[in-house]
């Protein structure tokens, strides 16, 4: 295998050990897809915007929950990120011997070039382009530790949110009895986010650091939800994870039925490995040191088992609420007496900054599609992975194999000229049908197509199930923003989770905390890659009764037809 392959295999391999050993118990707008499936896109004023996979809570009578479409304005930017040396693939390991078809290339009538890709020197950033370089930032943990708070706060102080706007976030939720809840009202905006008081779809928002232009992906942390942060933290280069550190509150999070060990193992497998945990709420236990490290010790414990290092952990106490330790040391002399480490928005800036796929072609996973019925055109919202785009370009449209032009392009919701990979852009098409453009599609290269499956084989980390997995069982997969309804059609090994060996071949089950290879068919093709050629398409994630039941990569698309 090609060293470059190799290194990608390396990217989720580590967490098969740790997470089997840890996780327990204008213009009217209509939103393209298909219904029941396919999440839309909203636009909203302001700097804030909703991203949403659904809307509503998985349901254990149905895969593909029923839900209005939300939005966001601006979102992320993808990362080819970096291998910890000491993570050695357990996932690479695994036998890839039992071949049982060929590779299902996006269509027929559009064949792969097999000319090498050579980019234009448009599509490369210019060296004297001195624009901050753009982070993703998923905001994840368990509900109620505070997170739209956290993200309402810090945006209020970094000046994205004016006096005025928070006076009347805060007159609202005074109004309703939920004086404490101002900041997080600054991005839970639906009256029904409010009325519950709980993140129910991934706001956006950004703020410019010293360092970063951040967008910021405030995720929902209840677990009827987690397809909504999923289909969110994706796109994320790194992660703040929030926990609440009041008595009870970080066991809550902790426990079997938690957000903050199934967010963790999440956003890890994301390829995420840089996180910063924002230890929140510390004023409700005094800013007790002792409280601090118990709460660093059991969770650093876990973290290491998820497959993060501690040189790329930071930990952060402070109090949302009272304004400590976020853009400034603490105030507070029950905190400043014993941390003396950097205060949130210096951790941020610490961050290391993504590589970006610039010279490679085209591809944008499409997050959301959007009909202007007054002007007659359609548009496709999402982040670039690979490659760049600008106004006349060519693209192609998959799974359809349509064929459009670009016709403008917006970035934070302003017109630019080109949009290259890390920007998450609205791309304006012309000369294409709208009904063939659909949210979990990919805007790609025309002589370079993502390919389409609906049968493949996947290497998976089986987390906490309560019937095991048999053939024919029914899940939902989840890759990228694609969305669909799957059965497992074979179990085809059992592997040892520390070497990546088959221990056991075509077992009947799988049951908790195993690792193997399966083959998934789903309902309908969706738009994917294997894992060595693209990791934003190549992740997947099986879901079943709104519990998230394994995770792992896709190592080889199955044709069918021969």
């Amino acid at each position: 295998m090609p060293k470059d392959k190799q290194d990608n295999m390396d990217d989720n391999s580590h967490l098969m050990k740790g997470a089997l050993q840890q996780i327990s118990g204008g213009s009217a707008s209509i939103s393209k897809g298909r219904p029941g499936v396919d999440e839309g896109i909203v636009k909203k004023k302001g700097i804030v915007g909703t991203q949403s996979s659904d809307g509503t809570s998985d349901s254990t009578s149905s895969l593909m929950p029923k839900g209005k479409d939300k939005s966001f304005d601006n979102s992320s930017s993808s990362t080819n990120r970096g291998e910890s040396p000491g993570l050695k693939s357990n996932l690479n390991d695994m036998s890839l011997s039992d071949k049982s078809g060929s590779s299902y290339m996006a269509s027929v009538k559009r064949p792969k070039s097999s000319a090498k890709y050579k980019p234009d020197k448009w599509m490369l950033p210019g060296k004297s382009e001195n624009a901050l370089t753009q982070l993703n930032l998923a905001i994840v943990g368990h509900v109620d530790s505070g997170k739209s708070t956290l993200s309402g706060r810090l945006l209020h102080l970094l000046g994205r949110i004016t006096q005025k706007e928070m006076h009347k976030y805060e007159k609202e939720a005074k109004l309703q009895g939920k004086g404490s809840f101002a900041y997080a009202w600054a991005l839970d905006e639906s009256p029904e986010e409010r009325e519950r008081g709980i993140t129910m779809t991934v706001a956006v928002a950004y703020f410019d650091s010293k360092r970063y232009h951040v967008v910021v992906l405030d995720s929902p942390g209840h677990k009827d939800f987690v397809p909504n942060m999923i289909s969110g933290a994706t796109q994320a280069d790194a992660a703040i994870l929030v926990i609440d550190a009041s008595v009870g509150g970080f066991e809550a999070g902790m426990d079997s039925k938690g957000q903050t060990r199934e967010h963790a193992v999440l956003i890890r497998s994301f390829g995420v490995d840089q996180i910063i945990v924002a230890v929140n709420k510390m004023d409700s236990v005094e800013y007790s040191k002792d409280r601090f490290d118990l709460i660093r010790k059991q969770l650093g414990t876990f973290l290491r088992s998820c497959g993060f290092k501690d040189s790329l952990v930071s930990w952060i106490p402070l109090s949302a609420m009272k304004n400590q330790n976020l853009v400034a040391a603490p105030s507070d002399n029950c905190l400043s007496s014993w941390y003396r480490g950097p205060y949130l928005l210096n951790a941020i800036d610490s961050l290391q900054p993504p590589t970006r796929d610039f010279s490679k072609p085209l591809l944008m996973p499409i997050c959301d599609v959007v009909i202007s019925s007054s002007q007659g055109q359609v548009s496709a919202r999402g982040k670039l992975e690979a490659g760049a785009l600008r106004s006349g370009l060519k693209v192609l449209v998959m799974p359809s194999g349509d064929e459009g032009t670009v016709r403008s392009l917006e970035r934070d919701s302003q017109a630019c000229d080109v949009a290259r990979a890390g920007d998450n852009v609205t791309v304006s098409l012309q000369g294409i049908d709208g009904s063939n453009v659909m949210t979990g599609g990919v805007l790609c290269h025309p002589d370079f197509p993502v390919a389409v499956a609906q049968h493949f084989e996947l290497k998976v980390c089986v987390l906490d199930l309560a019937i095991p997995l048999v053939i024919g069982s029914q899940l939902e997969f989840h890759g990228h923003r694609a969305k669909e309804a799957a059965r497992v059609l074979k179990i085809i090994s059992v592997l040892d989770p520390k070497t990546g060996k088959v221990i056991k071949k075509a077992p009947r089950c799988l049951t908790s905390k195993q690792s193997a290879v399966i083959e998934l068919f789903l309902d309908e093709p969706v738009c994917v890659e294997e894992y060595t050629n693209c990791r934003a398409l190549g992740r997947a994630f099986l879901r079943t009764l709104g519990k998230t039941v394994a995770f792992g990569i896709i190592t080889r698309m199955i044709d069918d037809q021969e």
